[in-house]
């Protein structure tokens, strides 16, 4: 079966004119409300603008509704942001530092308004860079270039304080503040490592020191223990010796000596004792 659409048919057709009028009332209603609704996204606020002027209220995040064609929304970023700058300053010991500075800041809900008024939406260029870079610099000609290195920490919440100082009158919120890396001039950063190498060496020096030391307190401590044991062992073999010979005298008894006496006698007298005139055992008178 085939159509009986003819494309003749498209031409002879002809819109109502009376459905033209409603149609724009509709699409002006429907433009209308549309700019009489605003969003804020998430993290931000809205500040709204009425003939230009900054009003004092300030739009949350959500669906917000505005007079249409009369206000306009400037949206505020309230979220945490991080910069990264370079900050050059001189020490107090007037050596060239750079420093490599992370900052972890926001927008205050209630000082969107303010910010926007007084600063506009350049507040970072306008007041954070500027306060970061003097920051650094009047906190960094308070230490000499070796104690940024190893007092490090302090110095990075001195200048987060005096940043923070700085900066929060106008509605900026310091979250952290990082110094990532501390940069010298190649002759300190020669004379630093000189420094650690005759440091080094020194050590290693005292260590070996102390060493030799360890081992003649050892050996010297050694001897005198050698010592002690050897005259210990004197001592006793000594008092061993005593008291055998005690043991030996004590048990002498003149019977004993006697019979010793005669177990080594050769059979002979004496030929004289004293003054008296030697007698032999024979009986006869021995001239």
């Amino acid at each position: 079966m085939k159509s009986s659409f003819k494309f003749t048919d498209v031409k002879q057709f002809k819109f109502p004119k009376k459905l033209i009028f409603p149609i724009l009332i509709v699409a002006l209603i429907v433009f209308i409300a549309a700019s009489a609704v605003t969003i804020v996204p998430a993290g931000n606020t809205g500040v709204v603008l009425t003939l230009g002027k900054v009003n004092s209220n300030i739009m949350s995040e959500g669906l917000n509704f505005k007079i249409p064609f009369v206000q306009s929304v400037k949206i505020i970023n309230n979220k945490i942001q991080v910069i990264e700058i370079e900050a050059n300053a001189v020490s107090k010991d007037l050596q060239t530092v750079s420093s490599s500075i992370a900052v972890n800041y926001r927008v205050g809900y209630e000082s969107s308004v303010t910010i926007y008024k007084n600063i506009g939406s350049n507040y970072e260029n306008v007041i954070l860079l500027p306060a970061v870079k003097e920051s650094v610099k009047a906190i960094t000609a308070k230490y000499t270039a070796e104690q940024l290195i190893t007092k490090r920490n302090q110095v990075g919440d001195e200048i987060k304080e005096a940043l923070e100082s700085k900066v929060n009158e106008y509605g900026v919120v310091i979250e952290k503040f990082n110094i990532v890396n501390f940069d010298f001039s190649a002759e300190f950063n020669a004379a630093i490592e000189a420094k650690q190498v005759a440091e080094q060496n020194l050590i290693k020096t005292k260590t070996e020191q102390e060493q030799e030391i360890v081992v003649a307190e050892a050996q010297a401590k050694k001897k005198i223990i050698e010592a002690e044991a050897e005259a210990e062992a004197t001592k006793k073999k000594a008092q061993a010796q005593a008291e055998a010979n005690r043991v030996i005298t004590k048990s002498l008894s003149d019977d004993l000596i006697e019979y010793e006496k005669i177990q080594k006698w050769n059979g002979e007298l004496p030929l004289a004792t004293g003054g008296d005139p030697i007698i032999d055992i024979r009986g006869e008178e021995a001239e």
